[in-house]
């Protein structure tokens, strides 16, 4: 079966990385792009969110890329289009629920806060990652999910530099503890709905060719792992 993909494209980033050209070699590629819509940097402008969910029509793949953490209120937007209840699974440097500034605006640090407020679908959150947050996937917590739908949503800043390059504070997991915690999930019984990625790097925010070269491998590697359970 050949894999179904979407990748967002905001920054360009993918296509600087070469994962773009990559995904297009490996998979069915849905592009989407969004880097001539203005008001989507960090926080999503009203017309910005109008556009961009009219652009979200049909089935979607259930793997998605969406650029960089800039643009992780993606995963709100995507998740509205689910029509049976789910719990979302946020692996994060970062809690991404802070209440919504100037004036309610959607943001990449309260789409969390926005998809607990506003989708009717979400039954509720387990983040893993932050301070103050579970460290690890708690084996209770899975065993409570089996035969439930289970939406992901992955910034890469819960990784160490080593694996990944962004423009936010970043965490100390490798990627083999990510992909440790993922086999573990698709494992348990339970119905990954979708698996969003974000956390890049683009060259407008300073990245180096050797940064761009650690994104992309990395998302191979989550690609590759990924792939074999959604598909």
């Amino acid at each position: 079966m050949i894999n179904q993909v979407l990748a967002c494209d905001f920054s360009g980033v993918y296509r600087q990385e070469g994962f773009l050209a990559w995904l297009g070699q490996d998979c069915a590629l849905t592009l989407l792009d969004f880097s001539s819509l203005e008001g989507t940097s960090c926080y999503c402008s009203r017309e910005a969110e109008e556009r961009i969910v009219a652009k979200l029509e049909g089935r979607l793949p259930r793997e998605r890329w969406i650029d960089s953490g800039d643009y992780h209120y993606m995963s709100h937007l995507l998740a509205l289009k689910e029509t049976e209840p789910f719990h979302l699974l946020l692996l994060d440097n970062h809690t991404d629920d802070q209440p919504a500034a100037f004036g309610g605006i959607l943001s990449c640090g309260s789409w969390v806060k926005a998809m607990k407020d506003g989708n009717p679908m979400l039954k509720d959150v387990l983040t893993i990652g932050p301070e103050g947050c579970e460290r690890e996937i708690p084996e209770t917590w899975l065993e409570k999910m089996r035969g439930e739908n289970i939406y992901v949503s992955l910034d890469k800043d819960i990784m160490d530099r080593a694996w990944a390059r962004t423009d936010w504070t970043q965490g100390s997991y490798s990627l083999e503890n990510v992909l440790g915690m993922l086999g573990r999930l698709f494992s348990a019984g339970c119905r990954i709905i979708a698996v969003d990625i974000c956390g890049e790097l683009p060259q407008a925010k300073g990245a180096t060719e050797e940064e761009l070269e650690i994104n992309r491998d990395t998302n191979i590697e989550l690609h590759n792992f990924i792939s074999k359970y959604l598909n």
